[in-house]
């Protein structure tokens, strides 16, 4: 008698940001934590609809729906292409979209949880998901695992009724992540909970390897030229109009040097016409978003990743920075402001070099130094290499959020 195969536990992730078709540019840590885990889960997708997407659809093992907020379906802007926050302080249409957001994603998620026995919800992001998945709690008795990265615990500075929203959702969840010990901290701001638990987003070391070198983009450049990289969302939060502000003061000692950046979002037009107004065209290129293996080429084949984030008005600032990850599983030195969580995995002259916020200057004088200094250079890649492969394996972390898994269920 044959015996019978263990049972999947069958999990619901919720999340705002998710590719919305497979060689799609928006962010892909959801995705990538869903793919990594062991077939022991059963995985179901609930995510944001956008013009173009499938409704439903199924990638391997992974069921993903995408629920409509908005109609007509092409006028749809508030999520995705750099994110919900910067697109409420950039859009009207989008602020407008808001509350129609949060009603279809309730009755969405109520649907679901209806006709679905899932047993337990994953719920990426404090809110506005997980005041809903505490009253799906609530009502249906479904635990749910919270997972703050960062732009939900640092964001809406000033709104009164937000801290009550997060202290709500985090004391109805059975388990809370956060992505950095920064998020951590920050989190511990709404809740005592002591058992909150650090588990990062992680990195595919399969896709992200010195290996992707590629010739042709490095020579597109000049293959002596100094090539450095920026990835990341067009917004408020990533800085980049002081990395193009700190590029004079770098191609005063080497005129040769060019900048490639990566990414949409709301600031485009204005990075665009800095870069215009600095005379700066020839050294400076904005390419768009790209997919993730021109992705994983350009991270291998820059000399230097600079992240230059910042802590907006409001309080964001970056959760983890998974894109240092990236850099640094990819065999490239980065240079990164010391913000929010970055600084877990940016480690200060041992595995990347930090700069102060919003300061140009700390940024070409670091840029110069590994410039200059190829063995500081090649000690800090060598040593973010090791780190990458030791302790952000994205095979490695999910087997962490299968262990939470079965702990909340044995919880509840």
């Amino acid at each position: 008698m044959t015996s019978k195969p263990p049972e999947k536990i069958r999990v619901l992730v919720i999340a705002t940001t998710f590719p919305r078709w497979e060689d799609d540019q928006e962010p892909r840590f959801v995705y990538n934590l869903c793919q990594n885990l062991p077939k022991e889960v059963d995985i179901h997708v609930l995510a944001p609809h956008a013009p173009n997407a499938k409704e439903q659809e199924t990638w391997g093992e992974i069921k993903i729906t995408r629920f409509p907020y908005f109609y007509p379906k092409y006028l749809q802007k508030l999520c995705y292409d750099g994110g919900i926050i910067p697109k409420l302080k950039s859009s009207w249409l989008a602020r407008v979209q808001l509350p129609f957001f949060l009603f279809f994603l309730f009755i969405r998620l109520i649907k679901m949880t209806a006709n679905n026995r899932f047993d337990l919800i994953h719920c990426h992001w404090l809110i506005p998901q997980g005041f809903f998945c505490a009253l799906i709690k609530f009502f249906r008795g479904t635990p749910y695992l919270l997972t703050a990265h960062g732009g939900d615990v640092y964001s809406f500075k000033g709104i009164p009724v937000i801290p009550n929203l997060i202290k709500f959702a985090l004391k109805r969840s059975t388990f809370c992540t956060v992505n950095s010990q920064a998020t951590r901290n920050q989190v511990l701001k709404f809740s005592k909970n002591s058992s909150i638990k650090v588990v990062p987003m992680g990195v595919d070391l399969k896709e992200f390897h010195p290996g992707n070198y590629n010739e042709k983009f490095k020579a597109s450049f000049g293959e002596k030229n100094l090539l450095l990289l920026g990835v990341g969302r067009l917004a408020d939060k990533k800085g980049f109009k002081y990395l193009i502000e700190a590029m004079p003061l770098i191609l005063q000692e080497i005129p040769s040097a060019k900048l490639v950046i990566i990414g949409f979002g709301p600031q485009k037009a204005r990075l665009e016409n800095q870069i215009q107004q600095l005379e700066l065209a020839s050294s400076i290129s904005l390419i768009g978003g790209k997919t993730g293996k021109e992705l994983q080429d350009w991270f291998a084949s820059a000399d230097i990743f600079i992240g230059p984030s910042i802590i907006t008005a409001d309080g964001d600032t970056e959760g983890q920075g998974v894109v240092f990850l990236e850099a640094m599983a990819s065999g490239t030195a980065v240079i990164a402001s010391d913000v929010g969580g970055i600084k877990d995995a940016v480690r200060d002259n041992i595995s990347g070099l930090l700069v102060p916020e919003k300061n140009p200057q700390a940024i070409a004088e670091k840029v110069l130094t590994l410039a200059k200094n190829n063995q500081l250079k090649e000690k800090l890649i060598q040593n973010a290499l090791e780190l990458v492969r030791s302790d952000y394996s994205g095979e490695q972390l999910s087997q962490k959020f299968l262990t939470l898994y079965t702990q909340c269920l044995e919880k509840d």
